[in-house]
Parts: C-alpha cells; structure tokens; sequence
C-alpha cells in the first residue's frame, strides 16, 4: 500500500494529525514515497513517436516515466521525483525497473523500437551496461531496437566513464542518443569525446525556431556538423507545421513534439 498507515479520508474528513489528506501525502519523505511506489508497481511509462522527416513514419518512441497517485490515478511528471530520487539514492531502481519494463516492451511488440533515458548515476555505474544486456538477451530482444539517452549533465561529471558507457553500448548494437545538446557551454566538446548515433536537439533551439534567426542558424549549424559525422539528429518540442518545414529545411532527420504526436500511455505497436 503506498501511503502505509495513512488511510484515504472521506469527503470533508482529515487524516490523522489533523491534516487533509493531500497534506499528510505531501509531508511523506520522498525515499518512503518512492519505495512505496516501486513496491507497488505505480510507475508507468507513456511513449511518444519520433518521427522521421524524410517519410513521415515513426522511427521509434520515447519512453516518458509518470507516478501515478494511489488516490486518484492522476499522474505526476518525472521533474517532480526524479531529483530526490537521486538526492534519496533510489534513481539506480528506478532507471533498472525502466529498463525492465521498456524490455518487457520490446520483447512482446516484435518490430518496436523505444528509447529510454538513463540517469547520471547508471551511465557511470560499472553494471548498468551489462544489466542492459542482460534484460535485452532475457527478452529475446535485438539490441538495435533500444535508444539509451543521456543527457550532457550525465555526461560531465566523468566523461570517460560516459564514453566507455557509450562505446559500450554501441558494441552491443544499441542506438545512443545525446539528449538536451546545447542546453550546456561545452556541448560541441562531447561531439569529439562521446560515441553517439543520435543527438536531440534542446528544445530551446526549437520552441521559436520560425520566429529567431539566432535559432536558425544554430539549428542549422548543428544539424550540417553531425550530418557530416554521419549521426543522425533529433528535435524535440516541435509544435507546429513551420517548424517541421525549417527542419527539413536544414536536414534534421528526425523530430519529436505534440505536432507529430502526444504521450500516450498505449504501448507502441510497428506499422
């Protein structure tokens, strides 16, 4: 159960202590929350397409993580409990128990691919690598069929254990995808340093893109660099049709956004 001894409160009624009971949910540490709700099952994944822009066919999906509240089934964003997971020391079973759903996935959708995010703390971890190969051989699962995202704060803090993370990851036939590029100063540095097969383009760059000539031109400079590297790049949080047609424009191959499709908690079945 995930609040322990709390009980649900009745309209009009208090929990225990006095407090309404969204206040005496509130007041839970979050390490008790979260064991709570890695217990109980109640964090789901939503997926969202990636779309490739040459043919307008989804390439694979992003797996967004959500905790779903035992009361009333509403769903809370990952940029609300995953800084104290890892300020609690519970994002390593968090990022495994997304790596064994996102396998479960894949191993029962044959012809899906998904991308899952990874944290800081799992691209330097020693086992992570081998804990993906693992559930990927469990499922039955070609490894070119999963994206492992990392972001370029995962990536700073031991830039070698990220790119032995990475190169590993390649080797085992799985895509590798250099989330939020340009969000940090040295972002042009992990492009020589890091081994990728995609890089995803900060939203920032994309948000305005038809009215900033400044984000025009940074798009395009990104998109010409790692086209020439022979790595494919990703835009996310495109909401409109001008932004798709500057995309194109530039030679980004791949974008991402409520334009081209929204969350969706169904699972991805191919085409």
């Amino acid at each position: 159960m995930l609040l322990g001894p709390i009980a649900p409160s009745r309209s009009g009624q208090e929990a225990p202590g006095g407090l309404s009971y969204s206040a005496a949910l509130g007041r839970l540490p979050w390490r008790r929350r979260l064991r709570d709700a890695l217990a109980s099952d109640s964090f789901v994944l939503h997926f969202q397409p990636i779309v490739c822009l040459h043919d307008d066919t989804i390439a694979h999906h992003e797996a967004l993580l959500r905790l779903r509240d035992c009361r009333d089934g509403s769903l809370t964003a990952p940029g609300s409990f995953l800084p104290a997971a890892e300020g609690c020391g519970l994002i390593l079973e968090i990022d495994r128990m997304v790596l064994t759903k996102v396998a479960a996935i894949l191993g029962s959708a044959p012809g899906t691919s998904i991308a899952m995010n990874l944290s800081a703390l799992s691209v330097t971890d020693g086992r992570m690598l081998g804990e993906i190969d693992d559930a990927l051989a469990r499922e039955e699962v070609d490894p070119a069929r999963l994206v492992v995202e990392i972001t370029e704060t995962a990536a700073i803090g031991d830039i070698a254990a990220a790119r032995d993370f990475c190169a590993g990851l390649i080797s085992l036939g799985c895509g590798v995808a250099l989330d939020d590029f340009g969000a940090g100063y040295g972002s042009f540095m992990y492009l020589k340093h890091l081994p990728f097969t995609h890089l995803k383009i900060d939203g920032d760059f994309i948000r305005s893109l038809p009215d900033s000539r400044t984000d025009q031109l940074v798009v395009e400079a990104i998109a010409g660099v790692v086209r020439g590297m022979g790595r494919e790049t990703i835009a996310e949080f495109v909401a409109d049709q001008r932004t798709i047609e500057l995309l194109r424009e530039y030679g980004v191959g791949y974008a991402q956004g409520f334009e081209l499709g929204r969350p969706s908690a169904s699972v991805p079945v191919a085409a």
